[in-house]
């Protein structure tokens, strides 16, 4: 399929490893001038030298944007070294501390909601001018199945993630007039490598297998989903490349689920 990609201008945050990393890969395999963001130098400028190795055009920029004027310089420098932005996709998110409700404090909150919302909010914010100006535009989050079908641990990024979801839905209400399309992918169980890392910790601490750790959690947390398995961060990629592209040109206000059939609802 023909997706119209080339040449286009992408940001992907949080792209030094894990989903977007995949993504930013995957965008660039398309053809765009892709921008990625992360807070680790180290592992941001090895992630942009693969994909540079493969033929691609990369600009790899060191940020936090939980900070305003970091979200605000990595569109600035998108934008400087490529001329403008056509893509942004808001990966960077987190749940922070595993902790029920009554534990956690507001600092945790007010982190989870820095992080996981206001994010998307600081860097499309400093992006949307460029897409209205040129009448054409693709904003995607990365949500969680926890932001629809929320889990009894961890409600502050339960939480976060609904605000993101309902966020995604109100610009894709103001801006579809600027050509402007906003939606939400929504990942659940993916093998990402902070996964395998707290999985891997799990296992020395039981004295187990890290794939005894992986069917305990998916049995216990993540019944239902019905291909019984953890997804892989490529297995995200796809979607948000589709909906990047011109073949997703009559898209807005969804959110994809790309879950292994975990959330029950219609």
């Amino acid at each position: 399929m023909e997706l119209g990609l080339k040449d286009k201008v992408a940001l992907v945050t949080g792209a030094s490893r894990g989903i977007g990393r995949s993504i930013a890969a995957g965008l660039a395999k398309e053809g765009c001038k892709t921008a990625i963001s992360a807070r680790s130098e180290r592992e941001l400028d090895r992630a942009a030298q693969e994909m540079r190795d493969t033929g691609a055009t990369v600009h790899a920029i060191q940020a936090d944007v939980t900070k305003s004027g970091d979200a605000k310089r990595v569109v600035e420098e998108t934008v400087k070294t490529f001329g403008t932005i056509h893509i942004v996709v808001n990966n960077v998110g987190g749940a922070g501390r595993f902790a029920p409700f009554e534990e956690l404090t507001d600092e945790e909150w007010l982190d989870a909601f820095n992080l996981n919302v206001l994010s998307a909010v600081r860097v499309t914010r400093a992006a949307l001018p460029w897409m209205k100006n040129q009448k054409w535009g693709r904003i995607i989050n990365i949500s969680s199945e926890s932001g629809t079908q929320p889990d009894a641990f961890m409600p502050h990024y339960n939480a976060a993630k609904g605000a993101l979801n309902t966020f995604t839905k109100s610009l894709s209400k103001a801006y579809g007039k600027d050509g402007i399309l906003v939606n939400t992918v929504s990942p659940a169980f993916i093998r990402t490598p902070l996964l395998e890392e707290f999985m891997a910790k799990q296992a020395r601490e039981m004295g187990v297998s890290v794939q005894d750790v992986i069917q305990q959690f998916l049995r216990e947390n993540r019944a239902n989903i019905v291909l019984g398995r953890p997804g892989e961060p490529d297995e995200t990629a796809g979607i948000v490349v589709f909906l990047a592209s011109e073949a997703a040109a009559f898209i807005t206000g969804s959110n994809y689920r790309v879950d292994g059939g975990s959330v029950a609802s219609i």
